[in-house]
């Protein structure tokens, strides 16, 4: 009997034609609301999961679970406790969309630099005001500040370097080994402090949630600007408005927020000097058939009893202790 795949949404022609094409059942599920999910989760050995919110509840109604992959680089919309629990291995695509996340980061930096989206609203009207008065920046020679160089922070400086004749200075307790591009900063705050720009990359965790707040906002550059690609939570969304109110940095551009999607009341949306985003930096066709294929073929090589190149951090360990055969 062929093992069931549930997809609570669809994923790209790579992955599908990979499932289909080693035997797999797909069930397509019919929404990815928590209900709609632990409806159809009965009876499926695993799960591809896009941008549904996986909870305690669903992985407790899943009878036959075994594994699910996360299609993405982040996995804080999955309860890993609950699925350790339930002795159910999760899985991710950590590469798939760097380019593309990295590549975004690139743009908000220009956008922020030319002062775009002020550029856009007064040019109609008031063209010579848009055109002359405007304050714009160029990129080349200015001072990139990173908040975790892993794979889309490292692509983010040399693009940065190579493209643009940035200085790039990084924070990053795990890197051990950097290019001579990328300057290691002595602490957090030095990144901060030096940068014209401060990207993040860095995923949420307990230690990161709120992480960016009034101390940082207060020792940046007043003519720096903040860029988030990575997860909402981990900048505290009240202490940036009252930065951006008090005109303490320049700018930001988040693709993330806090909450997701946006409330529509959110002062963010308001500025002038803040680009926002729903979150599209993996959202290329690249990246997503990247990610589909990646998800279904370590949800295949698991089930196959061999051991996926990408278990999520918290649960290399527990697959480590698998009798698994390696590749």
């Amino acid at each position: 009997m062929a093992f069931k795949i549930l997809l609570p949404q669809p994923i790209m022609e790579s992955g599908m034609k990979y499932l289909l094409n080693h035997g797999f059942e797909v069930v397509v599920g019919n929404g990815f609301t928590e209900e709609d999910i632990i409806r159809d989760i009965k009876g499926c050995d695993a799960m591809i999961v896009r941008t549904a919110k996986i909870t305690r509840r669903i992985i407790e109604a899943a009878d036959k679970l075994k594994v699910m992959a996360r299609h993405g680089a982040g996995f804080d919309g999955v309860d890993l406790e609950a699925a350790k629990e339930k002795g159910i291995m999760v899985l991710y695509a950590p590469r798939a969309n760097s380019e593309s996340v990295a590549e975004l980061a690139l743009f908000y930096m220009l956008h922020c630099s030319r002062n775009f989206k002020l550029v856009q609203k007064l040019y109609k009207d008031d063209y010579m005001t848009a055109k002359m008065k405007v304050e714009k920046h160029e990129l080349n020679g200015k001072t990139l500040g990173l908040i975790g160089v892993g794979n889309i922070g490292g692509l983010v400086a040399k693009k940065a370097h190579y493209g643009f004749d940035m200085n790039v200075v990084a924070f990053d307790p795990y890197a051990k080994e950097v290019p001579d591009y990328i300057t290691l900063a002595a602490s957090r705050d030095e990144v901060f402090e030096k940068a014209d720009y401060v990207s993040l990359h860095i995923p949420a965790t307990p230690d990161t949630v709120n992480s960016v707040g009034a101390h940082e906002f207060e020792i940046m550059k007043e003519t720096a600007f903040l860029i988030n690609t990575s997860r909402g939570t981990v900048v505290d969304e009240e202490a940036l408005i009252k930065a951006l109110e008090e005109k303490k940095i320049a700018g930001a551009a988040l693709d993330v927020t806090q909450k997701e999607p946006i409330n529509p009341d959110n002062p963010l949306l308001a500025m002038d000097n803040v680009l926002t985003a729903p979150h599209i930096g993996g959202a290329t066709k690249e990246a997503a058939s990247r990610s589909s294929l990646i998800c279904a073929q370590g949800i295949d090589e698991f089930l196959n009893g061999i051991k996926p190149d990408f278990p999520v951090p918290p649960m290399r360990e527990q697959l480590n202790a698998m009798d698994l055969k390696a590749k």
